[in-house]
Order: C-alpha cells, then structure tokens, then sequence
C-alpha cells in the first residue's frame, strides 16, 4: 500500500490569540436542532445536540424542564425519533459512521447501566435506513442493501411481516392517523430522483398509486392529523418547481395547491387539519406563511431575515422553528399564538461567536443566472484570496445561514464564494435536473462563469483562488483541479468521489440508483460518460496543490477508490497530502471536524504562502 504524505495538524491558524479561539469557539459551542415531540404526549421530545462534544439524541420532559442524554457513542448518532406516546426513544444502530445497522430503542426515562438498548422491531434485517413511521400500534420499517429495499410492518408489537420489496430504491414516507394506509415513496420506474408513491394498507395491499411520470417527483409530507381523514399532503413539480397538493387516497381525488410565491415550497399540518404551514425558499432565504384550506388564503408570519432550517407546529397552535443567518449562529425559536417570538430552547455554555453577512451575486452562465453567495473580510478591499466552497448534494443549496466553516475562512483574510450551480435545488426543477446526463463538468461550467465574474470584479485573485468542497462539493474540487487547472491555486477534496468507477462498485446501493438516475444508466452502461465525469480521468492534468480527507467506514464515497486517485498522485510525485479518519462519511464529533477544518485551512495558507 502507497504511503502518502500525511497533512500537518496546525497548533494555531492565527497568530492572534483571541482570533485562534474565536474559530474554534464557533464549532465547540453547543447547539440543538428543532424537538421533534411525541404525538400523543407533546410534552416528551427527542433532540440532537452536540453539547457532549459529539452529536447525540437526548431526551427532554417540558413539563419537568429535566434533559438527558439518550446515546453516548464515539462516532455520534445521527438519526433518531421518538413513540407517538413518548414512552420510547428510538435511534438508529449503525457502526463507527458506516451508516449500516438497526434501529434500537429504549424507556424515555432511561435504561439501567447494565442494560443496553433493545431492538425496536424483531425481524427485520440489518441494512441502511429507508424510513421509518411508528403507529400506537403500527410500525413501518424501511431498510435498503443491495438487494433492494424492504419494507417491514410490526402490528401490537409483533413480529415484523414483509410487505413490500423491490430490487429498486425505496422507502416509508408517511403512515395515516388511524393507521390503516401506508404511504412509500418507489422509483419502480427506474429513477429514485423522481419518485412516485403508493398507498397501501397493513397487509401491503395497494390502495392508490400516483405517478407524474417521467422527470417529475412526488414527495409524500404526511397524512392529515385528525383521525379518520386520509387526506395526504403532497409535493409535486407539475409546473416547473416543488408545490402543494392535497391527495384524498381513499377517494383518490386531489386539489392543487397554487400560492403566490416566489420559490420553492414545503410544508406540514396544522393539529386540526384545516390550515397548513408552508416554508418558501426563494434565493437562499425562507419565509413562513399559514395557509387557510376553506378560504384559500395565505399570511405570512413574521419570521426573522435568515435561512429557517425546519419547522413545526405544536397542539396548541405555537410555531417552533430553527433558524439561523450567514451573521448569527443557530437557535431554536417559538412563535406563539399570541404573536410574540422568543427563543424557546438554550443549550448549554457561550453561545457561538458570530461573523459576517454575505450578500448576493447574480452572473450569468451558460446554463442561465447561476446566484452565488459571497463573504468577506469586513472593509476589505480586492483583489482577495478566495475560497469558493461549493456544496454537497448536489441537490441541496448554500443559503444565507450560519456556517463556522465559512467564518474561519474570512476570518484568515479569505473571500468566500457559495455557487448554487445547476443541480442545486431551490431554484425550480429544470435547474435542479440541470446537471442529468453529464454530472460535475455542467456544474463546472457555472462555477467557472462565477470564477471569470470574481477576477473580472476585483474581488477575487486570479493567482490565489481555491476550490473546495466534500462529499459532492469534494468531487467538483477534484474535477476542477483536473479539467480547470488554469484557474485554482489549490483544491480541498473532503469525502469525495474521486474515481466514478470504483466507487460505483463499492458505495452503498441507494447511491448507486442515485447515479444511475444522473448519468441515465450504470458504468456498464455507459462506460465512457462515467469516465469523462470522472476525477480518475483528469488526474494527470492537476496542476495545483490537493488536499483529500477521507472517512474510512464511508459507504458513500468509499476508501478504495480514493486510494485509487491517490496513488496515481504519488506516480506523478504532484503535490498533494492526505487526512484520513475512522469514521464514515464526515465526522458527528467536534474535536474530529475542528481538527479536519484546521488542517484544511492551514493547508492552503501554507500553499498560497500565507502561512
């Protein structure tokens, strides 16, 4: 095996003391995401929180204000839920990051020591996790491998019965109030990026099927939550965007939805399912409106300016929500119903620092506006050293939140740029489909056109500019350093696909129906498409300094076929070192991601000179 030269861990990125704390203050300062609270007993919640230094479930009583710590595990949890009637927690059992395992439960209250959690449902196989609804009394388990996906349901507790499994990816979506209709979202058709859904009762009897055929997704939210109405509230992108719709399964009549916003939507019930609570995201921010179903009216609720992260509505009409923006770190907030807005939850310690705004760049790409968002150092003056941190997904977006990694960049004299490339959600289908049939070097083109914009501005540096991102944004490095040598200084690939080929093999089956999906077919298939989007491909063209970090229990963007590039690195003696840690795909521990950041940064300094 090749030995790499390994990346140095700084002591300090800044010389400057207090600015050195300031970094990692921002990532060690802890935090909560939105309670998701039980069903029946609202009172009991389940929330993750990284205020152990790892990211954990714990378990919150309101009405007594006691939290506990649910899960204790090195590698952190990452997926967890809670009973309809708060009695028990339930998490997801994977090993050291591999995303591989089962779901396990145990007592809200908690468990004696000498007892470990137990599994939440008997018969039902190790795998990924693809969805989960549990009933009063039934429960519906979704666990993909490379077989396929299958579909468990458990009634009073018993024994698990099959009742759905299909070679083709798919999952638990929604279960009714009353517990007769399961909802799965299926890519039968071959596409797991456009689903379509069935309705079916406890027996895996089909009750409804909806499809919009080819290109067009349905995303099922949740069933109304009054007992007995099997109304199912639905996304759909019938007209060129994700919108609402309300589908009635037992009588299989639907009404759309048409509101008067920009952007994006999404969406969940209020408790008497007469108004729904809909998110819109339109350039990168979010806004909440309430939506009157009889009267087919809409208000808004007055939310700060910023990125909502999800958001809920509680029994007695109160709106909580996290929300955070590039300036002010995470918190989580009530809207009550009486109009006032507070912060509802506090976790413990100094909360994080905070950092600069960023503001909007619109360039115009070969593709359409490509919108970017760019951070920089107060009174800075250009042209700067850039970073431009291109996102994961890729059918996710960069949005106007809070982000410590972005702070630790401008506060290193970095100008930062975010580009929501095709393939980016958020900007309506067409622009999320935008990268279908020729992955990565589409995404490319529009960095590049953002690129041209930055140097062309004054903002950026043209002999200073770097890329970096991880997962998909760490395959796009890659890509760039290879097929764009001219324009980057130095790449940071973190978690990335770096040779399609052998990580096709290796990565879990969900991702595999994902690609074949993007690319329209497997590298059997089409061989020479998945190496012209291949980093592999364009390794001997790289230029610039690279820096890779990996996880070695990452079903996603496995080990092997990054070692693939790697050594191919070490025959062409490029510059280039590597960080590899054992855990999967990113690490849910603080002092793992401070170390993972810092080694990124100094990276580049020491590249550009800067160090």
């Amino acid at each position: 095996m090749t030995k790499h030269p390994a990346a140095e861990e700084p002591d300090h990125l800044f010389a400057d003391t207090d600015a050195d704390t300031r970094w990692r203050a921002r990532f060690r300062a802890a935090r909560v995401n939105l309670p998701e609270w039980a069903r029946d007993a609202p009172d009991r919640n389940v929330y993750l929180s990284n205020a152990s230094g790892v990211w954990e479930t714990y378990a919150w009583d309101r009405a007594t204000g006691t939290h506990r710590q649910v899960t204790d595990r090195p590698n952190g949890t990452y997926n967890s839920t809670i009973s309809p009637d708060g009695e028990h927690v339930w998490w997801f059992d994977d090993t050291d990051g591999d995303e591989f395992g089962s779901w396990v439960t145990e007592p809200f209250a908690g468990r004696p020591a000498a007892e470990g959690p137990k599994p939440a449902i008997v018969g039902v196989p190790a795998g990924y996790p693809a969805g989960e609804v549990i009933g009063r009394t039934v429960t519906a388990i979704g666990i993909s491998n490379d077989d396929g996906t299958t579909i468990a349901v458990s009634t009073d507790k018993s024994e698990a019965k099959v009742i759905y499994a299909h070679k083709n990816d798919a999952g638990v979506a929604a279960q009714s109030r009353d517990e007769r209709h399961l909802v799965i979202a299926h890519s039968e058709h071959g596409d797991n990026r456009h689903t379509a859904l069935r309705v079916l009762d406890v027996n895996g009897n089909t009750v409804a099927d909806k499809w919009d055929g080819k290109g067009k997704g349905l995303d099922a939210i949740a069933f109304s939550p009054v007992d007995g109405d099997t109304r199912l509230l639905v996304l759909h992108e019938r007209h060129g965007r994700e919108e609402l719709l309300i589908w009635d399964v037992t009588a299989d009549t639907e009404s759309e939805i048409s509101l008067d916003l920009p952007g994006q939507l999404s969406a969940s019930w209020y408790p008497d399912g007469r108004s729904i609570l809909v998110m819109n995201t339109h350039q990168a921010r979010n806004t909440l409106h309430r939506y009157e179903i009889e009267t087919d009216s809409l208000s808004v609720l007055d939310t700060p300016a910023g990125t909502v992260g999800s958001a809920g509505v509680r029994p007695d009409g109160t709106v909580e929500y996290s929300w955070s923006n590039a300036a002010e770190p995470p918190m989580v907030r009530a809207l009550f119903t009486d109009g006032t807005d507070d912060v509802l939850l506090t976790p413990p310690g100094e909360r994080a620092p905070g950092s600069v705004t960023v503001t909007d760049s619109f360039v115009a790409g070969p593709g359409g506006q490509v919108h970017s968002l760019v951070a920089k150092p107060e009174g800075a003056q250009g042209p700067l050293p850039t970073v431009f941190a291109l996102h994961g997904g890729p059918h996710s977006a960069d949005e106007d939140r809070f982000s410590a990694y972005r702070a630790v960049w401008v506060d290193a004299g970095f100008a930062v740029i975010h580009v929501n490339y095709r393939g980016s959600s958020g900007y309506g289908s067409a622009w999320r489909d935008g990268n279908e049939g020729r992955p990565g070097l589409t995404e490319l083109e529009d960095v590049a056109a953002v690129h041209d914009w930055a140097v062309a501005s004054g903002l950026a540096d043209p002999e200073r500019c770097v890329v970096a991102g991880a997962s998909w944004g760490g395959y796009l490095s890659l890509l760039a350093i290879g097929t764009q040598p001219e324009r980057w200084a130095a790449g940071v690939g973190g978690v990335p696909v770096a040779d399609y080929l052998a990580a096709y093999e290796d990565e879990m089956e969900p991702l595999r129906a994902f690609d074949r999906s993007l690319f329209g077919g497997s590298p059997e298939d089409l061989p020479d498409l998945y190496r012209e989007c291949s980093p592999m491909t364009y390794v001997d063209s790289v230029r610039a300094p690279v820096l890779i970090w990996a996880g070695e229990n990452d079903p996603r963007c496995p080990i092997r076929q990054i070692d693939n590039y790697l050594d191919r690195l070490a025959e062409r003696g490029a510059r280039y070192e590597e960080y590899r840690y054992d855990a999967g795909h990113g690490s849910l521990v603080v002092a793992e991601t401070i170390k993972q950041v810092g080694i990124e940064v100094h990276f580049v300094q020491r590249m550009l000179g800067m160090a």
